[in-house]
């Protein structure tokens, strides 16, 4: 069943849990997160990337998931992941995603609060908007390595901005930096949880933590009792996915172009990874 995200999230707390969000650039894996979420019998937010939401075919997408999350026997969200642009979030929006993350993280203080107020008079108040606060290094559709675990290459949020954020931004969920980054970690990611208990305690919303993909399991436990509520995934799946087609390809190509079975295994290690996800955030 589509559920609002805060809703969603907020649910999830209350248990003492966090919600994994999967950055879903095609159908196949979409259907593999539900499929686990389904089985966990718990909910799950499919991301769409902006570039791909600047794309028709990627507003197609958008369409699909939306009717996916109606049809899922459990709660599920389709947000518009880092938009920048005021026209693909309208879009993304009338295509069926439900909420957006309104991105300014990389411009000056002013300017972005000034992008997620835009966002709001645009979208209305029934679209759920995220906003983003302090910088995120790496790239989160590429796979490269930031320079170092994370501390030292990202803008780690300032927690003394974040209740004057909140409330001139009106979002229903942040996201924060504390060392975490897109793409994959060189070394051991240095989270910096003491930043993370500063933040918690000066906003009563959602935090979100991005930049997942590498986190060790017993790290990413510690996350709801700080107000996390929503853990974004999508280099470990995506890696883990390209893995399985790189070996299973040869066999499927002598097996006569077998496609349909090849699709069967993208599928498997999409679930795969979702279910353990699903079981690391849930208590």
């Amino acid at each position: 069943m589509r559920t609002r995200l805060d809703h969603l999230v907020t649910s999830a707390l209350q248990r003492g849990s966090a919600v994994p969000a999967f950055t879903c650039y095609d159908f196949t894996t979409a259907m593999a997160v539900v499929a686990a979420a389904e089985e966990a019998g718990r909910g799950a937010i499919l991301l769409v990337a902006p570039k791909t939401a600047a794309t028709p075919n990627g507003l197609r997408l958008i369409g699909a998931l939306r009717g996916l999350a109606d049809a899922a026997s459990v709660p599920v969200a389709v947000q518009l992941d880092h938009a920048t642009d005021l026209q693909v979030m309208a879009d993304a929006v009338a295509a069926g995603a439900d909420s957006v993350l309104a991105d300014g993280s990389a411009l000056p203080y002013e300017d972005n609060i000034a992008l997620v107020r835009g966002a709001r008079a645009l979208l209305g108040p029934d679209v759920v908007l995220e906003a983003e606060l302090g910088g995120l290094a790496g790239d989160e559709d590429r796979a490269f390595g930031a320079d170092q675990s994370g501390v030292a290459v990202a803008g780690l949020t300032d927690s003394a901005l974040v209740e004057d954020f909140v409330s001139r931004t009106g979002a229903e969920l942040l996201a924060v930096a504390v060392g975490n980054v897109h793409g994959k970690y060189k070394g051991e990611p240095q989270l910096r949880w003491d930043v993370l208990q500063d933040i918690a305690v000066r906003t009563h919303i959602p935090l979100v933590l991005h930049g997942a993909s590498g986190i060790p399991a017993e790290e990413l436990v510690k996350a709801a009792a700080m107000n996390v509520g929503k853990v974004n995934f999508n280099t470990e799946l995506r890696t883990g996915v390209l893995a399985t087609l790189q070996d299973q390809l040869p066999g499927h190509r002598s097996d006569g172009e077998n496609l349909q079975g090849l699709l069967g295994h993208w599928n498997s290690s999409a679930r795969t990874f979702a279910a353990k996800t699903l079981a690391t955030l849930t208590r």
